[in-house]
């Protein structure tokens, strides 16, 4: 079996470490990619192709793992090509699920869910096409939601409507904290009703959402987008200060 990958982060990354089997082989391209990437990518030693469209024709799983704002268009480029599954990553709206759908004819919605380099993530699928993927069970903890495409992605929405808000509070309150001289002191006061690990998973948290601020971004986008007509004043406060 041949899974391609379209992307190659953390995510794409971690999937070629955890389905470590020698009926399993991994393909993916350098077409577009940085520095970084082609670096990655040389790493970790999986076969490279001249082209993504060979990568999509090649595989019998094709995983795209990009951002949210290229999720549609990399459907629209390459799902064409591939006659096999095409399992979608990104954190997504069903809006843009449903679109991704009406040009890849065995799609199916997923999510890893759980620290993404960690050893052991979730992966969430659905959609009528998912118990061709429930092999993968037997390399990384695969759960279907159901067969109906979007809800995993609504999953995905709601876990970041309160994941991304918690991070920005996170944010403003030890910058407030540390203008005071007094984030240690923050810290263990929290810990006192949070629970131990908390200071060094808060610290996780920030730092995370520092260093990918453009994709948290997207992502509160996407809710505001899809959750048009519900009260989203946390969300907003969220997305505008990941914006400062």
């Amino acid at each position: 079996m041949i899974i391609g990958l379209i992307g190659f982060g953390k995510v794409s990354r971690n999937l070629v470490k955890l389905i470590s089997s020698g009926d399993i082989s991994f393909v993916t391209s350098l077409e577009g990619r940085s520095q970084k990437t082609v670096n990655a990518i040389n790493d970790s030693e999986i076969q490279v192709l001249d082209t993504f469209e060979e990568v999509a024709a090649a595989s019998d799983i094709l995983i795209s793992a990009n951002s949210p704002k290229s999720a549609l268009q990399v459907a629209r480029k390459y799902g064409k090509f591939t006659n096999g599954i095409y399992l979608d990553l990104n954190n997504i709206s069903p809006k843009t699920t449903f679109e991704i759908s009406k040009h890849v004819s065995k799609f199916i919605d997923g999510a890893i869910i759980g620290k993404i380099d960690s050893n052991h993530p979730i992966l969430y699928v659905c959609g009528k096409f998912c118990n061709d993927l429930l092999f993968l069970d037997e390399y990384i903890d695969t759960r279907k939601i159901s067969d109906s495409i979007g809800d995993v992605a609504i999953l995905k929405l709601l876990r970041s409507t309160y994941t991304k808000t918690l991070s920005a509070l996170l944010i403003e309150a030890s910058e407030l904290a540390d203008d005071c001289n007094l984030k240690e002191e923050f810290f263990e006061v929290l810990s006192l009703t949070e629970g131990d690990g908390f200071k060094e998973k808060s610290i996780s948290r920030i730092n995370n959402t520092l260093n990918s601020s453009k994709r948290k971004s997207e992502e509160l986008e996407e809710i505001i987008d899809y959750f048009e007509n519900n009260d989203l004043t946390m969300v907003k406060a969220a997305l505008k200060k990941l914006n400062q």
